[in-house]
């Protein structure tokens, strides 16, 4: 279903790759508040840091020029009676590397992303009316790749092989680039959250939407999406095993590579 209304304006662009609902999570006592470490706003600062700093590093591909061909064909596939203001074109196309890697952390595999998201295009367009001026664009088409995605797309779901995944647990020495490792460390933490507080993440923390936008995306209260992240937050500083901002940068990585048996 298109939703009626979008939010207020959006924030960075971010790729990662992520199991999808259903896959195997770690034991939920673990996400217990008492069993965690407590986040001060200095820790929880770096998280999110470091969060931003992984998704980032997925932004680097350039986009498939499908997109781009399709968004031109219905463009001039439009009636003379029917047009889209150039500025609400260039915002949709703006926003197509978030949609992207929105659902590359639904479908967990790229191709089926990339049909997930030209489908998210077409629906968009069609309902383009819909979509109030002034609001928040991205996160109105965040709640349409969701949609199609939990109508269409989870139910034809497979488990994809990640070689590069494979690799990174073999690891045995010091890290010629210790900023690598710590992308594969967080990445590999994140990949251990249960899915729904991964969205929640993934949304409030790398794309930077508030926490009322989120909840209107993933069609929950306010206050679930806050418990997801604050969720969260705190298992990922449970995986990295970080107690303090001392915990943070290249030791870290160092002692990380070392223990990999």
């Amino acid at each position: 279903m298109v939703p009626a209304v979008g939010t207020k304006p959006a924030h960075p662009r971010c790729r990662l790759s992520f199991p999808q609902p259903g896959d195997h999570v770690s034991d939920p006592r673990a996400f217990s508040s008492s069993e965690t470490p407590r986040l001060t706003p200095d820790i929880q600062a770096r998280l999110g840091q470091e969060l931003r700093t992984v998704y980032a590093s997925f932004g680097e591909a350039p986009l498939p020029q499908r997109f781009l061909d399709l968004m031109r064909r219905l463009e001039e596939a439009e009636p003379r009676e029917r047009v889209i203001e150039p500025a609400l074109r260039d915002e949709m196309l703006g926003a197509l590397p978030s949609l992207r890697a929105f659902a590359i952390s639904l479908t967990n595999n790229v191709d089926q992303a990339d049909d997930l998201v030209q489908e998210t295009i077409l629906k968009a367009w069609k309902n383009i009316d819909r979509f109030e001026r002034g609001t928040n664009l991205n996160a109105w088409l965040f709640t349409i790749l969701r949609n199609q995605f939990h109508t269409v797309w989870r139910k034809q779901r497979r488990e994809v092989e990640d070689p590069d995944e494979a690799h990174a647990g073999k690891l045995r020495s010091i890290p010629a680039q210790p900023g690598h490792l710590a992308l594969l460390e967080m990445r590999e933490a994140l990949e251990k959250l249960p899915p729904d507080q991964r969205e929640a993440l993934l949304l409030v923390g790398a794309e930077g939407l508030s926490y009322e936008e989120a909840a209107q995306i993933c069609e929950v209260a306010v206050g679930t999406i806050k418990s997801r992240v604050n969720r969260a937050r705190k298992r990922l500083a449970e995986l990295l095993s970080i107690e303090d901002e001392e915990d943070f940068g290249p030791d870290r990585v160092t002692r990380a590579a070392l223990l990999v048996e």
